[in-house]
């Protein structure tokens, strides 16, 4: 059986500028990663609108990947295999899924959909 957290709308990064909200959205995320972790689930699909702007802020950015850090490096095994073509699928200089590089210790692989906020493509 495969354990999949399907979380989605974190929209990292809104209001960054406010002092008492700047920080909600990541309490969040922080939240469903810590989650995802004591669950012990298989891998985190996040659905859209992982950021709330297309072009995230650098902090934004660093926090995100502070979390992600903390939740997903480690050196729990990966129960389950891509079977397509990782060459095709996922065309990065690597020609894989980083949770299947020798150099990276991802223990919890997160799949993510862009959204309309943060879709690559263009501004909202």
């Amino acid at each position: 059986m495969l354990r999949i957290l399907v979380a989605n709308d974190y929209h990292l990064g809104y209001m960054k500028k406010d002092e008492i909200w700047s920080f909600d959205s990541f309490e969040a995320f922080e939240k469903i990663c810590a989650f995802g972790k004591q669950k012990e689930v298989d891998f985190v699909l996040l659905g859209g609108d992982l950021f709330h702007e297309n072009k995230p802020s650098c902090s934004t950015l660093a926090k995100t990947i502070e979390i992600l850090c903390r939740y997903c490096l480690n050196d729990l095994p990966i129960k389950f295999q891509g079977v397509s073509d990782q060459t095709v699928n996922f065309p990065n200089r690597f020609g894989r899924v980083n949770y299947e590089d020798p150099h990276f210790n991802v223990g919890l692989p997160v799949f993510t959909i862009h959204g309309n906020h943060d879709d690559p493509a263009g501004v909202v």
